[in-house]
């Protein structure tokens, strides 16, 4: 088994200073936990897996192709793989599960 704390991954995630903190990975499957401030601006490109965010807390938007939403603590939004999405207009810190399958990057190998 592998477990893992909310808490512990936010922490780790602040200590890396980096936005996103892969925590599993597995050949069918990867998990990351994903940090944007207030007003930030996301730069991801699509993905070669598919993906499914689960919002732990914060406030925005979500562009998935032509489709827009807004997302706040419990959204859950899939997306399927190479197509293009994004947060914006992000009015509170997002804290974001990310789930990835195949394992991201899987496909690239």
């Amino acid at each position: 088994m592998q477990a893992y704390e909310l808490n512990q991954l936010i922490s780790q995630r602040k200590e890396s200073t980096k936005p996103y903190l892969e925590f599993l990975k597995v050949p069918d499957l990867s998990m990351g936990f994903y940090v944007l401030p207030a007003g930030g601006t996301d730069k991801q490109t699509p993905h070669t897996e598919d993906e499914v965010y689960y919002v732990v807390s914060g406030k925005a938007k979500i562009k998935v192709a032509d489709e827009d939403r807004d997302v706040k603590a419990g959204s859950i939004v899939y997306v399927a793989k190479n197509i293009e999405h994004r947060f914006y207009a992000i009015e509170e810190e997002l804290n974001i599960l990310v789930f990835f399958a195949p394992a991201e990057y899987a496909n690239e190998q």
